[in-house]
């Protein structure tokens, strides 16, 4: 039981130091993730200042989250295409524009649910 116990506190532990890896490692090269964490730290701020139920809070912060994994899946395709399709080809494009639409839906919600939240 020990050594079971064990080997799943390595793998928390290596699953918490490669995702730190891979934020890094896109922090480093993503001026989008930059900003939209900028964004997420505004956002937060607000939505701590404002008078907003425990659900509202919530949702905002949960969407905030979203859009920056929405990003760093872009993040990932946009390398993967690279590495796989280093020349021009019209797939390659279309995998691209849809990791960015993904990030913009994310924003979208993000953006659709302040609204509701500040005009409902």
């Amino acid at each position: 039981m020990r050594n079971a116990i064990a080997a799943e506190a390595r793998r928390l532990t290596n699953t918490v130091i490669w995702s730190w890896d891979g934020f890094r490692a896109a922090w480093a090269t993503e001026k989008t993730l930059r900003q939209w964490t900028l964004a997420n730290v505004l956002s937060a701020g607000l939505a701590f200042t404002l008078d907003l139920g425990p659900g509202e809070r919530a949702l905002i912060l949960a969407l905030g989250l979203l859009i920056l994994a929405a990003e760093l899946i872009n993040t990932a395709l946009e390398e993967v295409v690279d590495m796989v399709s280093p020349g021009h080809d019209p797939r390659a494009k279309k995998a691209k524009d849809c990791g960015s639409a993904c990030v913009a839906l994310a924003a979208l919600a993000a953006g659709v649910a302040w609204a509701v939240v500040l005009l409902g």
